[in-house]
């Protein structure tokens, strides 16, 4: 089946969604276990204090929202490969930014929130695969609904409102409940309708998902989890 990508034909093999969701999801699980190793290596080796004290997170931050823009706005004109690199860096980046945790939070808090992520996102994402409901409408709301909250969030940071806090916490973390099983069906849309070539489209949804778990697995962390003395 030849369809186009940018004025130029693509080949679409003919392979399940249930191949695509396994390519997806592993390519996710890459750039979770790239953050991972990224961010205690950080922690345990120190490193987080030198970040810390020259501005580095605020660096990290910065070049990762510039990789975030560049892989959305030039994701149709930029080859797999680059595409993939992208995804990559980002994931190694925020394990940097990542690391913070580790100082802030037990570790038993940590495996626990991750763990309580893992099996979330697996019945959420389920749910995404598997509905007949048209879901297109949602994205326009939920990322409303997600800009308000990190304005709030933003705000807040001066206020210094525990109680609101607790509130942004729980509706975002509700909101990336709606946002993986948004975009979960919206990787399945993009397959039956042949969007994007294969390898794009492991690595587009690779990083949608990947974003969807660290911020459900931060949001739980920050409502349930222990902080260190």
């Amino acid at each position: 089946m030849e369809l186009y990508d940018n004025n130029e034909p693509i080949q679409v093999q003919s392979i399940s969604f249930n191949s695509v969701l396994t390519s997806t999801f592993f390519r996710m699980f890459l750039g979770l276990l790239a953050s991972a190793i990224a961010a205690y290596y950080t922690y345990s080796s120190g490193l987080f204090i030198k970040i810390l004290t020259t501005s580095g997170y605020t660096i990290f931050a910065v070049i990762e929202i510039a990789i975030v823009l560049a892989f959305s706005l030039l994701f149709k004109k930029l080859s797999p490969t680059i595409v993939t690199i992208l995804y990559f860096a980002y994931a190694f980046l925020n394990g940097f930014t990542l690391s913070i945790i580790f100082v802030v939070y037990q570790m038993t808090s940590i495996v626990y929130a991750f763990a309580g992520t893992a099996a979330l996102f697996g019945i959420l994402a389920f749910i995404g695969k598997t509905t007949d409901k048209d879901l297109s409408n949602w994205g326009t709301y939920l990322i409303i609904a997600l800009l308000i909250g990190l304005v709030l969030t933003i705000i807040n940071f001066f206020i210094g409102s525990s109680m609101l806090n607790i509130v942004l916490d729980w509706a975002i973390l509700f909101i990336f409940f709606g946002l993986t099983v948004y975009d979960t069906n919206k990787i399945k849309n993009m397959y039956e309708s042949g969007f994007m070539d294969n390898e794009k489209l492991y690595v587009y949804g690779a990083m949608e998902l990947y974003l969807d778990f660290i911020n459900i697995f931060l949001r739980i962390l920050s409502i349930f989890g222990k902080r260190r003395n």
